[in-house]
């Protein structure tokens, strides 16, 4: 039974581990494109299913210049192209602009339209609620 808890301690353990490589990997690609102008972020938390960040190298007029993602379940995915979206205005993105990608890496997308929308305009951006957040959230009864 001890040998069952250390090989499952050992393996949260290796996995968080493994995050933070994954989380130094999309910071420095995010610095990257950051440096060579703005950036348009959206997001889709996975669950059990694949999750996904897209990242869009925008213009001063939101025209995407570059696209990149990172989808995936487990912490070994990397931020790799996005492309199809080089020339489209970010704020103008709609679900005929996503035939083929999945459901999480299409809401990502279409977070990053939004995001950017928002931020155009001027509202506050509101920050995703965390893990923990939603567990009470879901506890208490409310969405």
């Amino acid at each position: 039974m001890l040998q069952l808890g250390l090989l499952i301690a050992g393996m949260f353990l290796l996995q968080a581990v493994l995050s933070v490589f994954q989380m130094r990997h999309f910071s420095k690609e995010f610095i990257k494109l950051r440096r060579r102008g703005k950036v348009a972020c959206g997001r889709q938390a996975g669950g059990f299913h694949a999750g996904a960040v897209v990242m869009f190298l925008i213009d001063d007029d939101g025209v995407i210049r570059e696209g990149k993602k990172l989808f995936g379940v487990t912490c070994f995915a990397r931020v790799t192209a996005l492309p199809g979206f080089e020339g489209k205005y970010v704020g103008g993105l709609s679900e005929a602009d996503l035939p083929k990608y999945g459901k999480n890496l299409r809401r990502a997308i279409l977070d990053a339209r939004d995001t950017y929308n928002k931020f155009i305009s001027g509202e506050e951006i509101p920050q995703p609620p965390s893990p923990f957040q939603r567990v009470g959230r879901t506890l208490a009864g409310r969405t």
